[in-house]
């Protein structure tokens, strides 16, 4: 895996072989960062990566100078990979690593961020209720926005704060704005 843009571009980690995550493909990672290097200021953005995984999207945030990223990751092997990677990178961005559950998480938690995004495992049947609950939490500031990664056997067009679907092969991303 790589970092696609940024202070870090370039920089590559490797999970183990064991690792249990689906990581978003650098492909699709890459689409989504030119998408939003087109809409978004990345050095004013508070951001909570979701389901961490690798901890890939929390990095990216990190390396274009996002001023606060936040990642959940419920599986301890995976926030063990994160934090070291974290160490390795030496960051200038602070990113704050939290082993948790990301349900739990986005109904205790009382900060708000500009920008969350969300890739759950595609399996986990009650990963369709994120977006419901960040709004019910109110977990975005005004105009902020979610990115929902999914697959394909789910949509959200009719959701009242869907804005647009991007797709990049079998991965979609969903955004939802406050």
């Amino acid at each position: 895996m790589r970092i696609v843009s940024g202070s870090l571009k370039g920089r590559r980690f490797s999970p183990p072989k064991s690792f249990k995550a689906r990581p978003t493909t650098d492909f699709a990672k890459e689409n989504l960062f030119n998408v939003l290097n087109n809409t978004i200021d990345f050095t004013a953005l508070k951001v909570l990566d979701l389901f961490g995984g690798t901890g890939s999207i929390s990095f990216e945030f990190c390396s274009r100078g996002s001023k606060d990223v936040t990642c959940v990751e419920l599986s301890y092997n995976h926030y063990k990979f994160i934090k070291k990677t974290t160490e390795e990178l030496d960051l200038d961005t602070p990113l704050r690593v939290i082993k948790g559950d990301a349900f739990k998480f986005v109904e205790k938690t009382p900060e708000k961020y500009n920008l969350i995004f969300a890739d759950p495992p595609y399996d986990l049947t009650s990963a369709n209720q994120i977006p419901d609950l960040i709004f019910e939490h109110q977990l975005l500031t005004q105009d902020g926005l979610l990115i929902f990664e999914h697959s394909g056997r789910v949509t959200f067009n009719h959701h009242p704060n869907f804005i647009e679907n991007r797709e990049n092969g079998k991965v979609i991303f969903t955004f939802f704005k406050a």
